[in-house]
């Protein structure tokens, strides 16, 4: 398991600014489901002095991307805009006490998402400088100027740094070559030798059954129903299909105000166990709302 600060704990537990902002006049949209990540920042600025009076947050990921987009809004609130552009992912982390270093790429996808807000607000059209051609991993779509920019405002040096900071090579391994290229170019220009060898992120067993699987996954269930119990509700394991695996959220856990988050920390358990990017659905229609739980 990572090993959170408590300020980390707090801002998951009892995130700030989630949810829909009614009156937000800027808007950014970073990272996708299907990879793991996604998260919608909204801003309320005032257009006469520029400064943000609200900011909200919607976020499908981890503990540490609900932290760090708590986090995030509380950061901005009351800056201008040209002020809030300055605060970096470091500055985030920082924020929370730190973050595990495999979970850096949380603070770098809020940088992303303020910055696409802003664009928003101001009636640019934003960019991730993805340049046709320049994907560098294709598990999680990262293209080469976004791993460039990050090694350099990060001053990163290895393979699995940069994994930490984007997931670019957290998937198949077949993209380390590239990271390792746009190591050494970024690596020289600072003055420093690139050193290969860093370890590839550990992929689930080969060879696991769907049995296996499916006995890994009710033993995180078994091990989080005790806690659920406690509050008068329960899960249980429906079906498996790939990468989505679905369950029924009962007793008060059925409808709980707080029952995406119950879901979000028990998907981060799976996929940690699991080794691998799955997905968890409750499979009551709209049980899975934006509000959060206990993870």
């Amino acid at each position: 398991m990572w090993d959170y600060s408590e300020k980390v704990k707090e801002h998951f537990f009892q995130p700030r600014n989630a949810g829909v902002l009614a009156d937000a006049n800027g808007v950014g949209d970073v990272g996708s489901i299907s990879c793991g990540d996604a998260l919608r920042l909204m801003l309320k600025v005032e257009p006469e002095t520029d400064i943000i009076l609200a900011a909200n947050f919607q976020t499908f990921g981890c503990g540490s991307a609900i932290a760090s987009s708590s986090a995030l809004t509380e950061m901005v609130i009351g800056k201008t805009l040209d002020e809030a552009l300055k605060v970096s992912n470091q500055d985030i982390a920082d924020y929370l006490d730190g973050l595990p270093p495999e979970k850096m790429h949380c603070s770098v996808m809020g940088r992303e998402a303020l910055q696409a807000a802003v664009a928003n607000y101001r009636g640019e059209v934003w960019s991730d400088d993805h340049e046709e051609g320049a994907l560098v991993c294709k598990c999680f779509a990262v293209d080469a100027v976004m791993i460039e920019d990050t090694i350099r405002t990060n001053n990163l040096s290895s393979v699995q740094d940069v994994t930490n900071y984007t997931k670019a090579g957290g998937g198949c391994s077949s993209c380390h070559e590239g990271i390792e290229e746009i190591l050494v170019k970024v690596m020289t220009e600072r003055g420093e030798a690139f050193t290969p060898g860093a370890a590839p992120k550990e992929v689930a067993p080969v060879g696991m059954t769907n049995l296996q699987r499916i006995r890994k996954i009710e033993a995180v269930l078994d091990a989080v129903r005790p806690q659920l119990k406690r509050d008068g509700g329960d899960i249980e394991l429906v079906d498996v299909e790939g990468k989505t695996i679905y369950v029924n959220m009962k007793g008060a856990c059925s409808g709980c105000q707080m029952e995406a988050l119950t879901l979000q920390g028990i998907q981060q358990k799976l996929m940690e166990e699991l080794k691998e990017f799955i997905k968890i659905v409750p499979t009551k229609a709209g049980a899975l709302s934006r509000a959060s739980c206990h993870p």
